[in-house]
């Protein structure tokens, strides 16, 4: 999955002056385990772009709440493939199949 994350800048603001930043994103990606992780501007906030590996959809709370309650944050979540993926998917198949 590819987690997008905007950081409402009031929040993230106080969190950076009060020295908190670093470690509260610190912990969030320690316990999230993203396969990688990327802060970035999105549309004038702050931002991060991450992907993740959710095999159970169950796990979306404990994905996303964590940035939400620490941050405010707004999340988006959406299902991404690997190559090798989209290999697998029998797309000439569903392109007969429906043609």
């Amino acid at each position: 999955m590819l987690l997008n994350v905007r950081f409402p800048h009031q929040p993230f603001n106080a969190a950076v002056k009060d020295g908190t930043a670093g470690s509260k994103l610190n912990r969030i990606l320690e316990a999230t385990k993203p396969e990688a992780a990327y802060f970035t501007e999105q549309n004038g906030q702050r931002g991060a772009v991450l992907i993740v590996d959710l095999a159970d959809s169950s796990k979306i709370p404990a994905l996303v709440e964590p940035w939400i309650l620490t941050f405010q944050a707004d999340i988006e979540l959406r299902p991404v493939m690997m190559p090798d993926d989209l290999k697998r998917a029998g797309l000439d198949e569903l392109g007969k199949k429906w043609s």
